[in-house]
């Protein structure tokens, strides 16, 4: 294939992103849109790049150098990218290719200016902007000149700042190559950014523009805030005219200069509101040619646009799909489910075909459509009541846009009989369950029962069939979450909470009372899943070699190799029982495709050597009974004091019958989670089963391939026998990008992010605010982990993490408080918080950035907020 050095811009198009880079192939794009105006110019492709490249040899040792570096050791990047540059810099540009540029340059004028800017093929991608990561030069005069700014260019492929993001991004160097666009200056009266969709809050309906002065780089570069316009439906709705004291303007014999401007201009808005409308139908055009909200850089030049750059907004989180142009209003499951992590397609689909409500998913992420429950008085108020309780940052959240004017439609309350399997379904309230042990220990034991069917059922099916029998298991999976007699139980255990808690603040001021009242509550499999691990600890604990051959065991095969070694036998079978409990879990355990714990045994290893380091032989049990002896203390104390009260005998026996009931069903509240996650660990079993065949069959390349394929369109693999191979490229390179994106509390269809906000002014200046979960007042060292595997925990540390499912509980125990960036009052982490007797707040926003690892800080769990003390 013949090397081309020049493309005219009017000649590339996206097809070209390989030639051309982002910059220009988006720019030759625009530029072939109906109405869009951009300065004409031309592409040196990145075939001169590499030829320029392959003229250095002693490139290719640096960046094998760069390869091997840590993306945060900056003195070696630096020095790098400074000798990479310079190498560069100094390559001569051959005759040939510089009579090609001259040429071109000659086409557009011999002395005219120009903008000589650096296009990257990994930039103003769908997925990552890369913006700021090269180099522009404007106002360059004359061949000579150009030609040095385009090596300029090349060599900005590999600045520091470059380097480290591709660094992070797991990008490789060698794969990434630049071209330059070399377009004709103008010189504009205004200019600025142009965001089709609300930066900040998300919202594809209100556009953003922001304006100043003279040439766009004094807004880029923050010298002068910009006047702010926001617009929605052609409207100007919002309007914020800057003072600004400078422009930067090109000058006569190339480069530019920054300006004052002249103090009766300096109020003057840069656009008149008819300008700011204008400018936004056209990028509405420019957005709709591209299919998705753009980040435009535009200029006015004599009273008419030219766009010099558009790339896509990628720090947007998507909107769910639908079928109609409603208003629709999404809560994420994610926050309730204590998994705010992407969520691969197979995942995805498993969890929505065994869920009890109807979802949708947007950015690997699962949603609920609760406009139609926020649309009538009645299910509203139950809907904020029960959302409040759990998470009062979704209440505010959705009150937020409850206060929009007519986005949630208003519709009349529902005929309760009509109701579908509502608590009210047939006309009257569910029959009240009796406090008695013997309801859940019926539950339990017949959920044991149908995962042991399951377990024994599906043993038998292989390819169609085994299908045909999930669809049917699924069924049954549904029918056991739904049961009437279970959802009374963990509903009976959180209302007894809610009453004593509000009763005895009445009653006595106690702030969370219920908190000591369950310590060591029975049937609690998740806290027995933490305390059985302290068990496990006992039996490695006295063989040294043991503990110190975990110490370095570096991958998941080291249960086979515990047998050589002096009390490894016993060790072994130790795990291998814990296991056989608690092996079907993991973090993120609501998306069938992570990895579980039986999978993946060395994940435990770090939970069980911090138990053998801090702590004594017999911990569980000393643990549990504390825990229970505290609850009975509690209990005589509120009876006692209540009893002391006008009608006390009346309040202490309601009371009475209220904390019996909570210690009865509480513990149960987790035990429906155990069962959903044994479930999908036997699916997960069959599916990959079926998956080693379609690799036996050469019909796929990898068995976790499967991940990337919803549950149908595995299903239609096997029965084809066929699979699109570029759909799960596709799929692993969008799963890759969701990784990047925060997903919101609360979304709308109008893409508008809500997060809430706690309305307190009861916290001291500085504290960071969360949500109450679980009482009492601890200091301690912040331990920031992100990963249960990375833990390494002393006595007395307090867990600083993103969120906590069942899979962290066997951290609890060895630790003195619980702060979290999501979790409600009766998510996983705070009823073992409670269980535990650990001080703890969750909900509390950027907690794992504000807080450094190390760092001093004290937990209010009663009153819900962090203080940082040193």
């Amino acid at each position: 294939m013949t090397e081309r050095y020049v493309l005219d811009l009017r000649d590339v198009d996206e097809t070209h992103l390989a030639i051309v880079g982002g910059k220009g192939a988006h720019l030759g794009t625009l530029a072939r849109i109906e109405g869009i105006t951009v300065p004409g110019g031309f592409c040196v492709t990145t075939d001169a790049f590499r030829r320029i490249v392959a003229q250095s040899p002693s490139i290719e040792s640096l960046l094998d150098q760069l390869s091997r570096s840590n993306p945060d050791d900056r003195e070696t990047i630096g020095t790098l990218s400074a000798q990479i540059r310079r190498t560069i810099e100094e390559t001569a540009v051959p005759d040939d290719l510089a009579s090609e540029i001259t040429r071109a340059v000659a086409r557009l004028g011999e002395q005219v200016a120009c903008a000589v800017r650096s296009s990257a093929t990994a930039e103003d991608l769908p997925t990552a902007s890369f913006a700021g990561q090269q180099d522009t030069y404007l106002n360059v005069v004359g061949p000579t000149e150009v030609l040095r700014h385009v090596s300029r260019c090349w060599a900005s492929l590999f600045t520091e700042r470059a380097m480290t993001y591709r660094q992070r991004n797991d990008i490789d160097h060698r794969m990434v190559d630049m071209a330059v666009v070399v377009q004709r200056m103008v010189f504009p009266h205004a200019s600025g950014i142009l965001f089709t969709a609300d930066p900040v809050t998300g919202n594809r309906k209100v556009a953003t523009v922001d304006a100043g002065f003279g040439l766009g780089e004094a807004l880029v570069s923050g010298l002068v805030n910009p006047d702010v316009y926001k617009v929605r439906q052609g409207e100007v709705v919002e309007r914020t005219v800057a003072a600004k004291q400078l422009a930067v303007h090109a000058l006569p014999d190339g480069g530019t200069q920054q300006v004052a401007v002249d103090a009766q201009r300096q109020q003057e808005p840069a656009l008149t509101d008819a300008q700011v409308v204008q400018l936004v139908q056209l990028g509405r055009r420019i957005e709709e040619h591209f299919g998705s909200p753009q980040d435009i850089e535009w200029c006015l030049v004599d009273d008419g646009f030219q766009m010099v750059q558009s790339r896509p907004i990628t720090t947007l989180f998507p909107i769910p799909e639908t079928d109609d142009q409603a208003n629709h209003v999404y809560v994420s499951v994610g926050h309730q489910q204590m998994m705010t992590d992407p969520m691969k397609p197979l995942g995805l689909s498993v969890w929505k075909l065994t869920a009890m409500a109807p979802m949708t998913d947007a950015g690997g992420r699962l949603f609920v459509d609760a406009t139609r429950a926020l649309s009538s008085p009645a299910s509203r108020a139950g809907l904020l009541d029960l959302v409040g309780r759990g998470d009062p940052l979704t209440r505010d959240a959705l009150e937020t846009v409850l206060e929009r004017d007519d986005f949630v439609p208003s519709l009349p309350d529902p005929d309760p009989k009509a109701a579908p399997g509502g608590p009210r379904a047939g006309g009257g309230a569910p029959t009240p369950i009796e406090t008695d042990p013997a309801v859940v220990t019926g539950l339990i034991e017949r959920n044991l029962e149908s995962i042991a069917a399951l377990r024994r059922d599906i043993g038998t099916k292989t390819g169609p069939a085994l299908f045909d029998f999930l669809v049917e298991a699924f069924e049954e999976h549904k029918r056991v979450l739904t049961d009437p007699l279970s959802i009374q139980a963990i509903m009976a255990g959180m209302e007894a909470t809610w009453w004593l808690n509000d009763k005895l603040q009445e009653w006595l001021g106690e702030k969370n009372a219920a908190d000591t009242l369950t310590l060591s509550a029975p049937d609690n499999v998740t806290s027995e899943m933490g305390l059985e691990l302290l068990d496990v600890a006992d039996v490695i604990r006295p063989h040294a070699q043991v503990v110190q051959f975990l110490q370095n065991a570096g991958g998941d095969g080291f249960l086979d190799e515990l047998p050589k070694l002096a009390g490894g036998t016993e060790a072994r079978d130790a795990i291998e029982a814990y296991l056989d409990r608690y092996g079907m879990r993991c973090a993120g355990e609501i998306d069938i495709t992570r990895p579980r714990w039986r999978e993946r045994p060395s994940t435990l290893v770090p939970a069980i050597l911090d138990n053998v380091r801090n702590f004594e032989p017999g911990a569980a049990r000393r643990r549990f009974e504390q825990g229970r002896q505290e609850a009975w203390k509690k209990e005589q104390d509120v009876l006692s004091r209540l009893r002391a009260l006008p009608d006390g005998e009346s309040k202490a026996d309601e009371t009475k019958r209220m904390i019996d009931r909570v210690r009865t069903f509480i513990g149960y509240r987790e035990y429906p989670k155990y069962g959903i996650v044994s479930r999908y660990f036997v699916y997960k079993q069959a599916l990959l089963g079926e998956a080693d065949r379609l690799v036996q069959a050469e019909v796929l390349a990898d068995r976790e391939d499967i991940f990337y394929l919803t549950f149908q369109e595995l299903h239609d693999v096997v029965r084809s026998q066929h699979v699109d191979d570029q759909l799960i490229e596709q799929r692993k390179e969008a799963f890759r990008t969701y990784h990047a994106l925060t997903p919101p509390r609360v979304l709308t269809s109008e893409g508008e992010a809500v997060n809430g906000a706690y309305r307190r002014d009861d916290v001291p200046p500085g504290a960071l605010i969360g949500l109450p979960v679980s009482g009492g007042i601890i200091e301690g060292r912040a331990r920031v982990i992100l990963d249960m595997a990375q833990a390494d925990l002393e006595a007395g540390d307090i867990l600083v993490t993103a969120f906590t499912d069942p899979s962290w509980s066997p951290l609890f125990v060895g630790i003195a408080g619980l702060v979290t960036e999501v979790g409600g009052l009766m998510t996983h982490g705070a009823v073992i918080a409670r269980e535990y007797g650990l001080p703890a707040v969750v909900g509390v926003n950027q907690a794992t950035e504000l807080i450094r690892d190390g760092q001093r800080i004290r937990v209010h769990g009663s009153d819900g907020y962090v203080e940082i003390l040193s």
